[in-house]
């Protein structure tokens, strides 16, 4: 049997040149096919008509050209330089084991300079459709052909997302801790630019193609979750509060004042405190929190007897307190509410929807609280049938944040300062509705010393292989709970 057929995708001809050449340096690979939306030839390779790259048509149409033993698949229109021998490291590993698909570290060239790029390794929970792979995908050609023929959907964004969903159902999905070649890169945004492009409304059509896709997966390894919902009781435990709004802070003297005003400006027809856990400043935080506590009783200045707490420590510290209300309301030190009715909101909203969990919406501004792009951020993709399944896709459900605090005291939270607040979601949205306010309620200020708004690959990575493991976790527990059903 040939070795390796491989699928190039084909605009420009200088994009295309260098890549086919560097294929045809290798004696494993067969045939060159150019994946095409507008006819692009070139000597020696075949053409394949396509509509566009992502969709369940061009897959099938790669499946159908894939007679040799493996599939090589690039994803990209620019350049493609191959590493010394890739294609035979490729080949080797894969054909030593039956590994439905392959991927490696790759090199980025963005404006003229090279970077190391890693990825992360793939595992049960990498289900977002953004997981990076780099651009070259090397798949079985029988695991490829077997995925498209188990496919019954028909996707115009979702074909490439579903591809791999399907193959990982059946065979192993294995990360390449090598550099393996290089990639021209035209989107050189900061990470905190980027992440919010699956909430852009121009980017809907996709996103419900990606859900579709994840939702069918999710009931194909037994995860799926049907939308029946454990009431809840308000009535457990005995508050003198009936909210208190959070908020951890290390070092945030910049902001923590107007974070402060925001909460004691709000209006509420019940009795509500703030609890501000302060995680050892250095700077000038523990001052301004002493100087609201001192004129009113209802600032509680919380400094944790333990030393090794994230975010997510923190958080438990405070609901710990005897003073904590009914209901646990989030707000970072960086942000401020946006109206004084806000809180009034927040809490109407868990009786109004029977909820465990109440998450709103938000808006982008810089430190002038001038709006910034992309705006208005309400995760309107959430519906209350499959937003517990969608949210195993997606990497963040919102904010601003609430708990009934008798079932968030038997959760806790992990003890980190990233994706403490997703770990809940899941969990809460595992047995219990969760509530959504799609109107905004808070200002997210933006400055240079926000957690995500421009992080290096290392943190990237290691920020979503987190995410990731947090969301196997939770496949698994949804497999078993389903089983004992």
């Amino acid at each position: 049997m040939a070795k390796i057929n491989c699928f190039i995708p084909a605009q420009k001809i200088e994009w295309l040149d260098a890549t086919v050449k560097g294929l045809r340096q290798s004696s494993l690979v067969n045939k060159i096919y150019l994946l095409s939306t507008n006819g692009c030839k070139y000597d020696g390779c075949e053409t394949i008509d396509i509509d566009s790259l992502t969709s369940s048509a061009t897959v099938a149409k790669i499946a159908a050209k894939s007679d040799a033993e493996f599939a090589f698949i690039y994803t990209k229109y620019t350049s493609l330089e191959l590493g010394q021998y890739a294609i035979e490291r490729f080949y080797n590993l894969a054909s030593a084991a039956q590994i439905g698909m392959l991927y490696s570290d790759y090199y980025q060239i963005a404006d003229g300079v090279r970077s190391k790029l890693p990825t992360i390794d793939y595992q049960e929970g990498a289900l977002r459709d953004d997981f990076n792979f780099g651009s070259v995908l090397f798949y079985n050609s029988e695991c490829l052909k077997r995925a498209v023929a188990e496919t019954k959907e028909e996707y115009q964004f979702a074909g490439m997302y579903n591809l791999r969903l399907k193959v990982s159902q059946f065979a192993e999905i294995l990360h390449i801790n090598e550099f393996l070649y290089s990639e021209v890169e035209f989107d050189t945004r900061k990470s905190g630019e980027k992440q919010f492009d699956y909430v852009d409304p121009k980017n809907r059509a996709v996103q419900i193609e990606m859900e579709k896709a994840c939702t069918e997966h999710l009931k194909a390894i037994g995860a799926y979750l049907a939308p029946k919902f454990k009431d809840v009781h308000f009535e457990e435990g005995n508050f003198e509060n009936k909210a208190s709004v959070i908020i951890p802070v290390r070092n945030r003297e910049r902001t923590l004042e107007a974070a402060i005003k925001s909460v004691l400006s709000q209006k509420t027809n019940f009795k509500f405190n703030l609890i501000i856990i302060d995680n050892y400043s250095t700077d000038k935080t523990p001052e301004i929190i002493k100087k609201y506590a001192a004129i009113d009783s209802r600032v509680i200045h919380l400094i944790p007897e333990r030393t090794d707490l994230g975010i997510g420590g923190c958080w438990n510290a405070g609901i710990d307190l005897p003073v904590c209300g009914k209901f646990a309301v989030q707000l970072d030190s960086d942000d401020v509410y946006q109206y004084e009715n806000t809180l009034q909101t927040i809490v109407d909203a868990f009786y109004e929807q029977n909820c465990a969990m109440v998450i709103g919406s938000y808006t982008m501004t810089n430190g002038e609280m001038e709006t910034i792009p992309p705006g208005l951020i309400d995760h309107k993709e959430w519906t209350p049938e499959n937003g517990r399944n969608n949210a195993l896709r997606i990497n963040g459900l919102g904010a601003p944040r609430a708990f009934y605090t008798p079932i968030l005291r038997e959760v806790r939270l992990p003890n980190t300062s990233y994706g403490e607040d997703y770990a809940l979601g899941l969990y809460f949205s595992r047995e219990y509705q969760i509530g959504r306010i799609y109107t905004s309620l808070y200002m997210c200020r933006r400055w240079e010393g926000n957690s995500d708004a421009a992080l290096d690959i290392t943190k990237v990575n290691a920020n979503n292989l987190y995410k990731d493991r947090i969301r196997t976790f939770e496949v698994k527990a949804r497999i078993a709970l389903n089983k004992k059903k």
